[in-house]
């Protein structure tokens, strides 16, 4: 049996993480209130991008996050349409010009 080294983490140099936090938003802005577990993916990919945000540079994207957990929270408790605003609005933060 080989034992092959856990892959490079992706972290998505640069401004790469604004096109990957707008494309992974928008999936969870998609699933959000689908039955079957979107709901759980919707807030997890939420999740994700807020941890890669602030992880990357906490205080440039301190308002985006901020914004983040307030969608995150509201999909949560079921206030989807709360939730989609918030994440549109996180969206626009993110999105160049």
């Amino acid at each position: 049996m080989e034992v092959l080294r856990p892959k490079a983490l992706d972290t998505h140099p640069g401004d790469e993480i604004v096109s990957w936090a707008l494309a992974q938003l928008e999936i969870a802005r998609s699933i959000l209130d689908n039955p079957g577990g979107g709901l759980l993916f919707a807030t997890q990919t939420i999740g994700q991008v807020k941890a890669g945000l602030h992880e990357r540079d906490a205080e440039r994207w301190e308002q985006l996050v901020a914004i983040l957990d307030r969608a995150e929270d509201a999909a949560v408790r079921r206030e989807f349409d709360t939730a989609r605003e918030l994440l549109n609005g996180a969206t626009k933060k993110l999105s160049p010009g």
